[in-house]
């Protein structure tokens, strides 16, 4: 872990959840992020942006599920999902400045579903999975512009994803496409000329949430 980084356990319905912190020296946001179905919050754009938000006022806390936290591989239900994310809110509510929801694919699934009830002051989605890969038909588009109905909602959505590639979202939602990004955000091993290296790519992501998050309403 990073200098200042901590961890905590917190209780929830649906078992214990972990937050690993990373603290901003005076935080204007916090930035809460929930990892995907397939990995933790070892991701490499939940890392990054633990990496470089602190920098600009933003303290982020990278939220473990309690199935990770128990060591299951498989994800629960959405509902169950929703459970432990609402119930561990108030402790990220309680760090002092205004929350942000946030996650990368069914994490930002749930910021979505959650944020308004919560009172977050914005939402931040990451390689939102608009629809199962190869099935535009079935569109979890309804969540995301429900959420962007009630709050600010910013999509970080790679180029390549087979979950949605950014042309795919509906017309007035805010996003940034991220070049040459898969779902992971990772870019083609062997890229074409002139294209973004992993971490330029990256670097494209933090700069964007960085912006953003520091921009909205409330935040500071």
């Amino acid at each position: 872990m990073s200098r200042g980084t901590s961890t905590e356990t917190v209780s929830t319905p649906s078992g214990d959840a972990r937050l690993t912190w990373h603290p901003a020296s005076r935080p204007r946001a916090v930035l809460a992020l929930g990892h995907g179905a397939g990995g933790g919050i070892e991701a490499r754009d939940l890392r990054a942006l633990a990496g470089a938000l602190p920098g600009h006022g933003v303290t982020v806390a990278l939220v473990e599920q309690p199935w990770r936290v128990a060591g299951n591989k498989v994800a629960p239900a959405p509902g169950t999902l929703d459970t432990a994310w609402t119930a561990l809110w108030p402790r990220l509510a309680a760090a002092g400045p205004p929350v942000v929801a946030g996650g990368r694919s069914a994490g930002a699934r749930v910021a979505c579903r959650t944020a308004a009830g919560l009172g977050a002051l914005a939402v931040l989605a990451l390689a939102f999975p608009l629809h199962p890969p190869g099935k535009p038909g079935k569109s979890r588009a309804e969540e995301l512009t429900g959420a962007a109905a009630e709050l600010p909602v910013l999509v970080l959505q790679g180029e390549r994803d087979p979950f949605g590639r950014p042309g795919e979202f509906p017309p007035g939602v805010p996003l940034t496409a991220v070049p040459g990004g898969d779902h992971g955000f990772a870019v083609p091993k062997r890229p074409k000329e002139g294209a973004l290296s992993e971490e330029a790519a990256l670097a494209v992501l933090t700069d964007a949430a960085a912006d953003w998050i520091t921009g909205l309403p409330g935040a500071g």
